[in-house]
């Protein structure tokens, strides 16, 4: 039975488990899932997943319903046979993966996403605009996870648990095309040899399929030609709301 995806791709976990989908050569059938028009959120799709969440995963009669980290090792499965690299049998480090996953999923959810979703897309569409010293202060938790994620898990390596390209990496290279694309001046700041790195393993063609739709969003959202997304106002405002 083939694995089915359900996902949008201006979401980085979703952009995450599709690249690594597409690398392998894991067939799928492609759910597309738009978020900004509240499709998650639709009796149609509670079904699939009553947590509202993409990207979704269904492999028969599994089905992973959280849209973060932990959807990308079942597709590491023998059914699909992908490279021991991405999810090393070696069990130390395996740990050192769920290291940074966990990291990544706990940075993530206090402050990385919130300059992208609510500050610089979201707010716009509903007249909403957050107090600038919340901007600024999120801007600088960016900074300290950036500088927490070079000096405890890249070090000197060339990856982030080791010297290939692993889940992790994958995970990271997604976070960070949200922050750049978003707040453009962080790549005055620093260097990114890491990101340049997983892109060039990954390869350009596909980086820029997976990428595409958010490059899109941010365009439309800087031309102020984004459509308006009613469906989600409640939801945008919620988002709002929470930022610390």
């Amino acid at each position: 039975m083939v694995l089915e995806l359900y996902l949008d791709l201006i979401s980085q976990p979703s952009r995450a488990v599709y690249i690594f989908a597409k690398k392998n050569g894991i067939p799928f059938e492609l759910g597309n899932v738009e978020l900004l028009k509240g499709q998650h959120l639709t009796k149609e799709f509670f079904p699939v997943n009553s947590l509202q969440r993409v990207p979704t995963l269904k492999d028969g009669d599994f089905v992973l319903s959280e849209r973060c980290s932990p959807s990308l090792p079942p597709l590491h499965t023998a059914a699909h046979m992908t490279a021991d690299h991405w999810y090393p049998s070696d069990l130390q480090a395996r740990v050192r993966i769920h290291e940074y996953l966990g990291w990544h999923a706990d940075r993530r959810s206090l402050t990385l996403s919130l300059p992208f979703a609510p500050c610089q897309v979201l707010a716009p569409l509903i007249g909403a605009q957050v107090p600038e010293e919340k901007v600024k202060r999120n801007r600088t938790n960016i900074d300290k996870a950036l500088q927490h994620l070079e000096d405890k898990f890249l070090g000197h390596k060339a990856f982030l648990t080791s010297q290939q390209v692993t889940l992790a990496d994958l995970m990271a290279l997604e976070e960070l095309m949200s922050w750049l694309l978003v707040v453009p001046c962080l790549r005055d700041d620093r260097d990114w040899p890491h990101g340049e790195r997983v892109e060039a393993f990954l390869g350009t063609d596909l980086c820029q399929e997976a990428h595409g739709p958010i490059f899109h969003i941010v365009e439309q959202a800087a031309n102020k030609t984004l459509p308006a997304f009613s469906e989600v106002y409640p939801n945008m405002l919620l988002r709002i709301f929470r930022i610390p």
